[in-house]
Order: structure tokens, then sequence, then C-alpha cells
């Protein structure tokens, strides 16, 4: 059996302070548009609406009395979604709008969820326990430069017997134009990672388009291999990984959304991978 790696201590990684503060910012900028749009109904998730896609609980499988950590959770509507499927949920973000705002939805709605405000290199120095389950989903692995040690820290979180679950956008897309005037499939970007992040100017917002944002965003992109080591190197074995394709939001304009609510690229194009989902299990001892 494996043991658990060893953690760094200290703050989160002090190359990468100007990109964490400028990204933190941005998110607190969301927070609330976010909450006040309706890309991220808001308001139908207070009236019941569990916010998980299918694939995603069909592929975690029951939770119920479960204790389930949510990383780069935003604020909670998903990691609230698990409460309701009957976990026991703690969410981490580091944005302190999103978590003040994940707190309030908690106690309002009666739905019982820890959530603290932490970088998630910084984690384990704000958290102490572990869980079955740890979380990650949708548009979150491009804000996070080192993968090596989120796999470290995932692996740190998890109960002997637990495990890890991402659904994500796929890796492959990230070599395509894709802005509003893009019309096909044009490469223009490096499929691999590096240590630079690649730098965005204030712009639209990604869900509500019509609000421009007032911060930049800095952004890391990183290969299938990349990820998969980064757990694999923590110790955790790789269930599965299943790809898609499908994508829960429009990547390219001309990308066409389905009834079931996925987007699809149009017809006349081959099946590529839009997306995809893994599962990894600790196997470690303590």
């Amino acid at each position: 059996m494996w043991g658990k790696p060893k953690l760094k201590e200290g703050d989160a990684m002090t190359q990468w302070q100007t990109e964490f503060q400028e990204n933190q910012a941005l998110w607190n900028e969301l927070t609330a548009v976010h909450a006040g749009g309706t890309a991220y109904r808001l308001d139908e998730f207070k009236a019941g609406l569990n916010m998980i896609d299918p694939l995603e609980r069909g592929e975690v499988g029951d939770v119920a009395g479960k204790s389930l950590l949510h990383l780069q959770c935003h604020f909670g509507m998903d990691t609230l979604s698990w409460a309701r499927l009957g976990a026991h949920v703690t969410g981490v973000d580091f944005a302190g709008d999103a978590v003040a705002l994940a707190r309030k939805l908690s106690a309002e709605l009666g739905l019982p969820a820890e959530f603290v405000q932490a970088n998630l290199y910084d984690a384990p120095q704000a958290l102490h326990a572990t869980f079955d389950i740890v979380y990650t989903s949708w548009g979150a692995l491009c804000w996070l430069p080192d993968l090596a040690r989120w796999g470290q820290i995932i692996a740190h979180f998890l109960k002997p017997g637990g495990f890890f679950y991402i659904a994500e956008s796929h890796p492959f897309l990230n070599v395509f134009y894709n802005e509003d005037d893009a019309t096909g499939l044009n490469v223009t970007h490096s499929y691999f990672h590096q240590d630079e992040a690649n730098y965005w100017p204030p712009d639209k917002d990604y869900a509500e388009p019509q609000v421009r944002v007032q911060h930049a965003s800095y952004e890391w992109l990183h290969s299938v291999g990349e990820i998969q080591n980064a757990l694999c190197d923590a110790g955790l074995r790789i269930d599965f990984f299943h790809e898609h394709p499908v994508l829960p939001w429009q990547y390219f304009p001309f990308m066409e959304r389905g009834e079931d609510g996925w987007y699809r690229l149009p017809p006349g194009y081959p099946p590529l991978p839009l997306s995809f989902s893994l599962k990894a299990s600790q196997l470690a001892t303590n």
C-alpha cells in the first residue's frame, strides 16, 4: 500500500501571489453577478432544484450519510445540492464573498454545511478533517497552477477507501480558438501546460455576458496526462476516466444545445471529446 505524500507547509505558493489575488478579486466580483443573474438559477435552486447533473449523480453514486468535501465550491449551490442528497458537506473557496453567500444559503434553506474560506493550496492548514468523497467539477482546473500539489491535497483529505471525483471540460478543447467570432475548429493554442499563466484582461462574464467585469483573470492549461499523473503520483488509483461528446455550457459559439440541456458540436462534425469525468480511490493506510 502507498503512503500519503507529505504536504508542504505554509501559505499558498508565493510565486503565484499576484495571480491568486487578481483571481480572488474577480471571483468576489462574480459572486454578486452570478447570484443576481439568471444563468446560475439561484431562485430555482432555493425552490428545490438540485444542481448536480445526472452524469455526476450517476457516477458518484449514493452519498447518503457520507462526508463530502467540495473544493473550489463558489457560493455553494452544488455543495448544498449534495447535502440535499444526504451527504455531510464541507465547501472550500478562496473568495470571501462566495463563502459568505454559501453560509447564508445554508442557513436560509436549512441545509447543514460547513464553508471554509481558503486558497485550495492552503486548505490543509485551514481544515483539519478527512472525507469519504472529495469532489470538484466544471471549470475548476484552469485556476490551479500546480496540479502535482493539487493531487497531494486531494489525497491528504481522503479517508482510506474514499474517492475523488471530477467532471470537467476536456483539455483537448484548449487548443482551439473559441472567441465570439469562432466559426469552426481552428488550432491556435498549445495543448501542454506552461508555468506562466494565460492573462485575460477584464471582459464580459462567461455566465452573464451582458455584464462586463472589472477584474482580469489568470488561467493555466493542463493536459490529460498531467491530470492523471498528479493523482497517481499522490498515491491514488484511477478507477475510471470517461470522455464525453457533451458540455454543460457553450464553449464554442456554434455549439448547439439539446433537449437534455447539454451542448454538442453541430451536425457535420465528427464526435470529439468535449468533457471528461474521473474517479480515483484512496488505497493508503494512515
